[in-house]
C-alpha cells in the first residue's frame, strides 16, 4: 500500500475551485484514472481541511497516484511491519448509518451517545476492539453536495462523525483489509479511512 499527502496551497484551492466534498473527491479521482472501464476504486482518502492558506487530504492507495496538476504530493510505500502491531491510536471518520434488513434502506444514526455505541458495536467486524474508555466522538454533523447525472441535479446528504481513540487487533487478516480498503460507507467521498498511530505492548 501507497501512503500519500496532497498538499494544496491558497491558490491551489481556488484554481481547483475546492468548495465542498464532491469537489475534493473529484480531484482525488482524477490522480487515479481508471485501467479499465469496469476497474474497481482501489484507494480511499481523509480530508484533513486547513485553513484560507493551505489544505491537506489523506490517500491509502494500491497504485501511486498520478502528479497533481495543482499542489504538491509525497507518497511513500507503507512498510509491512507497520500493521503487526496489537494496539494502536486511531482516527477515522464515517458515515454513521443502519441498514433496513429488508429495503437495505439507510438510516441516519443521531445524537453522539447513539453513535458512539453503533461504532463500538462494529469495531470487531473491522478485526478490531475499540477502547470504550479513550473514545471520543467528534465533529458530528451532516455534509451536503450537489452531482450532476444526465444532465440533472441531485442532492447527496451523508452523516459524519469522526471517532478518536485507541484499538486492539483481535483479527489480525480482517484488520489489515479493513486499513487497506477502508470501513463503513460512502468511502468514495472520503469515509473509512483508518489514521493509525502504533503503541507499544504494555
Amino acid at each position: 500500500m501507497i501512503a500519500s499527502i496532497l498538499k494544496l496551497n491558497r491558490n491551489d484551492c481556488k484554481a481547483l475551485k475546492l468548495e465542498d466534498v464532491y469537489s475534493v473527491h473529484r480531484i482525488v479521482y482524477s490522480l487515479f484514472p481508471k485501467i479499465t472501464s469496469k476497474s474497481q476504486r482501489d484507494f480511499i482518502f481523509a480530508d484533513k481541511g486547513g485553513n484560507v492558506q493551505s489544505r491537506q487530504i489523506l490517500i491509502l492507495s494500491k497504485r501511486p497516484p498520478l502528479s497533481p496538476e495543482y499542489g504538491e504530493i509525497e507518497s511513500k510505500e507503507v512498510p509491512k511491519k507497520f500493521l503487526n502491531y496489537d494496539q494502536y491510536g486511531f482516527e477515522v471518520t464515517l458515515n454513521p448509518v443502519t441498514r433496513n434488513g429488508t429495503s437495505k434502506s439507510a438510516t441516519p444514526v443521531r445524537g453522539v451517545e447513539n453513535i458512539r455505541n453503533w461504532f463500538l458495536s462494529r469495531s470487531a467486524s473491522y478485526g478490531f476492539n475499540a477502547d470504550p474508555e479513550s473514545l471520543q466522538v467528534c465533529r458530528v454533523g451532516v455534509i451536503s453536495f450537489d452531482k450532476q447525472k444526465n444532465g440533472a441535479k441531485y442532492e447527496h446528504t451523508h452523516n459524519t462523525a469522526t471517532f478518536i481513540g485507541k484499538l486492539q487487533v483481535v483479527d489480525r487478516d480482517l484488520f489489515v483489509k479493513s486499513f487497506n480498503d477502508g470501513i463503513g460507507r460512502a468511502k468514495g467521498f472520503g469515509f473509512g479511512l483508518l489514521q493509525l498511530v502504533p503503541l507499544k505492548n504494555n
